[in-house]
């Protein structure tokens, strides 16, 4: 089956940074983007992403969703795509696996406090640390100078993990509000300027800003894992009931973080086709058991509805192949609509209460803390992967940048713990 997608995925596509030796003979036989799914599966940054928040802290409750939970949901609804659409199902499943490695403690908000403190340094987002974690930061493979290329994915896949194919300096104003319900003031960019190098070698032949099919689909499939999924924890958390919307204070709610466009007639409309769906609740979530299957089998038919509407438009828009630069996903803009009123119930009901605000604060002045605390006290308040980078670096902007890695790297908890002992 993987030699079926790989025969249309040339050399180029499957190069490496750093040529590596054949495998032992008597190990599995693995393709190469079979590879960069299982080191991605085992990178330390992988295991970190459950001690980091999604929507809610990860320590707040048994049910809800971290970044870990997540990616995983992510990387099922990708890979269902990529192989109903004929694309790799490794290499889009190896980006939503990945998608989220670079995102600091405490999510989105997070990224805020670090962006704000990165000025000097080029700057944080976290799909550009998503990179330099894949290419640098999570040690696998050293070229022949002795530099760290990270875990050395090939090139389809690290383009395919490449959500902003862009510089900083070529970033558009952000607006609008991130999955979390924390407003977007970070520029979204994919790489630093001192990781260009490995970046240019991943764009190798590609002109412009255009996002490969594969980095498409997990950009598709995370948007609509999180519309789904964060009514589901809403339900269950006791805040959000289906059957009982307060449309004219949501449509308000849609239209100031989603749909700006969008108005009462067409929103309600948009609904109206939601509630068709056959498992679309009709009684309140209680919490027994069938309410539980309910619920679960609204979520996935929900996934399909949109997945299913996505493939459709895709296949009547071009002739494919579907792979790399062949092709460009079609979204629905009624599927767009869907999405975009599932993400503003969520965000009316669970993310804009006052006390979520009050602590998304506190969180940023935490890591405002640490940040300064670590670039005062130097390479003895570091981990000694950092500790090392810091002896290494030429000036004080390299410094902060290794301090904003190693303040990127810590679970929610981690943050907190690391902020009591050193302030």
């Amino acid at each position: 089956m993987t030699q079926q997608y790989d025969a249309r995925y040339d050399d180029a596509a499957r190069a490496r940074l750093v040529v590596e030796p054949p495998k032992r003979v008597d190990a599995p036989i693995r393709e190469p983007f079979e590879r960069d799914r299982a080191r991605v599966v085992h990178a330390a940054a992988s295991r970190r992403l459950a001690a980091k928040t999604q929507v809610v802290g990860p320590q707040t409750d048994d049910f809800v969703r971290n970044r870990l939970t997540h990616s995983l949901e992510v990387a099922q609804v990708a890979r269902d795509l990529a192989r109903a659409l004929g694309c790799h199902p490794d290499i889009t499943e190896t980006a939503a696996l990945a998608h989220d490695l670079g995102h600091p403690p405490f999510g989105h908000n997070g990224e805020r406090a670090l962006a704000e403190h990165a000025v000097e340094c080029g700057g944080f987002e976290g799909n550009a640390q998503t990179l330099r974690l894949l290419t640098r930061l999570e040690s696998k493979t050293f070229d022949a100078d002795g530099r760290s290329v990270g875990l050395n994915l090939t090139r389809a896949t690290l383009d395919a993990c490449t959500k902003y194919p862009w510089t900083r300096d070529r970033a558009e104003a952000p607006q609008g509000v991130h999955g979390d319900g924390s407003p977007r003031l970070v520029v979204k960019f994919g790489v630093y300027d001192d990781d260009r190098p490995v970046f240019d070698w991943m764009r190798q032949g590609v002109t412009g800003t255009e996002q490969c099919l594969e980095a498409q689909v997990m950009d598709l499939a995370d948007d609509v894992a999180y519309s789904v999924h964060d009514v589901e924890d809403g339900i269950v958390a006791g805040k959000i009931d289906l059957t009982a919307l307060d449309r004219p204070a949501l449509w308000e709610r849609v239209r100031e973080w989603y749909l700006p466009q969008s108005s009462d007639d067409e929103l309600d409309d948009v609904l109206a086709g939601l509630r068709t769906q056959g498992s679309w609740p009709t009684t309140p979530y209680d919490g027994s058991r069938r309410a539980m299957a309910a619920l679960k089998n609204l979520t996935s038919d929900l996934i399909g509805r949109f997945c299913g509407a996505v493939q459709e438009a895709t296949f009547a828009a071009g002739d494919g192949p579907f792979v790399r630069y062949d092709a460009r996903l079609a979204v629905p803009q009624r599927t767009r609509l869907e999405i975009g009123v599932l993400k503003g119930i969520a965000a009316h009901y669970v993310m804009s209460t006052d006390d979520r605000v009050e602590l998304m604060a506190r969180q940023r002045e935490l890591l405002a803390e640490l940040v300064e605390a670590m670039l005062a006290q130097g390479p003895d308040s570091l981990d000694q992967p950092f500790a090392d980078d810091w002896r290494a670096a030429a000036d004080d902007a390299a410094r902060q940048r290794v301090v904003i890695d190693q303040v990127a790297s810590l679970g929610d908890a981690s943050a907190v713990a690391r902020h009591r002992s050193l302030t």
